[in-house]
């Protein structure tokens, strides 16, 4: 070993600059401005989007209607007793699913839907009415039907 080899014992002193983290003088925080301050949270974009967004109350509208006492009610596919005279032949039976065979109604998500027959037009056929709602006048129509 020679003289220019040797080193002399110096304590480096230790900066301490940041507190907190393991990152340095910013201590994981980043730059400067609100976020790199304790207690300061930016709000999520999405709480004011949510806040923004309707608020739709009880059950899906489009589906059900309000009536009354009992609350929700079905909607029913509507048909007239002329379109029934048109399509159907003496004697048949009338129900949800021959009214989908003859194109009358169509399916409400994949069923046959609540059928509610009105007195629009006439009939002069004797028809079997089964699983369907029928209006007053409808209902005093065919019972007239001879």
């Amino acid at each position: 070993m020679q003289i220019h080899q040797l080193s002399s014992i110096k304590q480096k002193r230790h900066r301490r600059v940041g507190r907190g983290g393991t990152r340095g003088n910013r201590s994981g925080r980043g730059g400067k401005g609100q976020t790199a301050r304790t207690g300061a949270r930016l709000r999520p974009a999405i709480r004011d989007l949510i806040r923004k967004i309707p608020k739709l109350r009880g059950v899906p509208a489009g589906r059900y209607k309000k009536q009354g006492p009992k609350q929700y009610r079905t909607f029913f596919a509507v048909v007239d007793l002329d379109q029934v005279e048109k399509k159907f032949s003496e004697g048949d039976v009338v129900n949800p699913k021959t009214l989908l065979q003859k194109r009358i109604v169509r399916r409400i998500g994949g069923k046959a839907p609540s059928v509610k027959i009105l007195g629009g037009g006439t009939i002069t056929k004797k028809l079997k009415f089964e699983g369907v709602e029928m209006s007053k006048t409808a209902q005093e129509k065919t019972q007239h039907v001879v």
